[in-house]
C-alpha cells in the first residue's frame, strides 16, 4: 500500500503521447522518464478497487501497434472481464495476483510468471484479495482497437 501512495502522490501531469510522437520523428530512440508519462487512476467503469497505471507506451507510433502499461494493483482490485482482438501478454513484477478465463478456476500469478492470454478470450485479472500486485500488460492493437471491455466482475465470481 505504501508503494501505491508513493505512486500517487508522485503522478505526472505532462502527458507524453504527443511529445514522444513529435521526437520519434526526429529520434530513432526516444527514452521517457516514468516523470514525463501521465499516470492515472484505472476506470471504474472498467476496473473494480484501486489502480494506477503508467502507461509506459500507450500510443506506439506506426507501423508498431503495441503498446505496455504498468498496472498496479491494491488488494482487492481488478480487472472487468475483457478480451483482446489480438491477445495479450501479462508479466508480473510485484506481489501476488489472480486470472481467469470465463467458464474457468481462477488462477494464481506471482513475480517473474509471464502470462498468454489469446486472442478473443474473455478474462479478468488482478490483486489478490489480500495482497496487491503489479504486472506489465503488453498487447497488440487490431484494427486500431487493443482490447474490448465487458461486465465488471462480480464480488461472487472474484472470491470464487
Amino acid at each position: 500500500m505504501k508503494r501505491l501512495l508513493a505512486i500517487a502522490s508522485s503522478l505526472a501531469i505532462l502527458a507524453s503521447a504527443p511529445l514522444f510522437a513529435e521526437e520519434a520523428k526526429s529520434e530513432g530512440i526516444v527514452i521517457t522518464s516514468s516523470a514525463t508519462r501521465e499516470h492515472f487512476i484505472g476506470s471504474q467503469q472498467t476496473f473494480t478497487g484501486l489502480e494506477y497505471v503508467d502507461p509506459m507506451l500507450a500510443t506506439p507510433q506506426a507501423p508498431a501497434r503495441t503498446s505496455v502499461f504498468l498496472v498496479d494493483f491494491a488488494p482487492g482490485s481488478r480487472s472487468a472481464w475483457h478480451t483482446h482482438p489480438a491477445g495479450q501478454i501479462l508479466i508480473v513484477a510485484s506481489g501476488k495476483g489472480w486470472v481467469q478465463e470465463w467458464g474457468k478456476e481462477r488462477r494464481e500469478i506471482l513475480p517473474g510468471n509471464a502470462v498468454w492470454i489469446a486472442p478473443g478470450v474473455k478474462h479478468w485479472h488482478g490483486a489478490t484479495d489480500k495482497t496487491g500486485m503489479s504486472h506489465y500488460a503488453i498487447q497488440e492493437a487490431l484494427d486500431g482497437k487493443n482490447v474490448e471491455w465487458m461486465e465488471k466482475v462480480s464480488d461472487e465470481q472474484y472470491k470464487e
